[in-house]
């Protein structure tokens, strides 16, 4: 198995290569406004670091938010793109999951993203603890499905509740269980190192489909008249 996973569905532009034992190279940069410009050099550049050709790849897995539509566009399609071009599967996860994967936590928590709006995508998940053998993967259970909601409308449900991401540490007064020291932005590596484990397992991954949550911002007004000939 070499594994090519990327996500572009936070600010952080991720790209990591996996050989179902280990992280081979990875990349990450945070800068939401670049996805586009910055996904492909990461590309080349983990493939560099590791020796190997795009070629080589034989599986692809791709973070399907949920996340703003444009950021998350650049990532699901270059993984469409690279499937279409290799013949090899592209799978999805939810981007949560790598952030859940990679919280190290092994109680129930909360992961929660900028969703920007004074939002936030979040859901809830267990863990089970880590265990002697390091290349098995670590058990992690989403229990809600991904929402987004103003942080003060979900108070109630978070106060106190370990939680990680961005979000979390942005509403850090509504969640106030925040784990300061677990990663902030999301990481292709452990978005690999879920799907390897999942993928070893036999386990069947879900489609490369978006997350987005939210209905488009540019909508055909209520009141359109159409001026074309009948």
């Amino acid at each position: 198995m070499l594994l090519l996973a990327l996500d572009t569905a936070t600010p952080a532009v991720t790209v990591a290569l996996h050989d179902g034992t280990r992280v081979l190279a990875e990349s990450r940069q945070v800068d939401a406004r670049r996805h586009g410009e910055l996904l492909l050099p990461a590309v080349d550049r983990v493939l560099a670091e590791a020796g190997l050709k795009l070629d080589a790849v034989s599986d692809i897995v791709v973070g399907v938010g949920p996340g703003p539509y444009t950021g998350l566009r650049v990532g699901l399609v270059t993984a469409a793109t690279f499937g279409a071009a290799l013949g090899v599967p592209v799978h999805g996860l939810c981007t949560l999951d790598g952030l859940a994967h990679a919280s190290g936590l092994t109680e129930p928590f909360v992961v929660a993203t900028d969703a920007r709006r004074k939002e936030v995508y979040w859901a809830r998940y267990a863990a089970g603890p880590s265990t002697s053998d390091s290349a098995a993967p670590r058990t992690i259970t989403r229990l809600t499905e991904p929402a987004v909601d103003r942080p003060a409308d979900i108070a109630d449900q978070v106060a106190g509740v370990p939680a990680v991401g961005a979000g979390a540490l942005l509403y850090d007064t509504v969640f106030t269980g925040v784990r300061r020291e677990a990663p902030e932005h999301q990481s292709a590596g452990a978005l690999a190192a879920l799907a390897a484990g999942k993928l070893a397992a036999g386990e069947e991954l879900p489609p490369p489909q978006p997350m987005y949550l939210r209905r488009p911002d540019a909508q055909v007004p209520a009141n359109y008249k159409v001026v074309t000939p009948q």
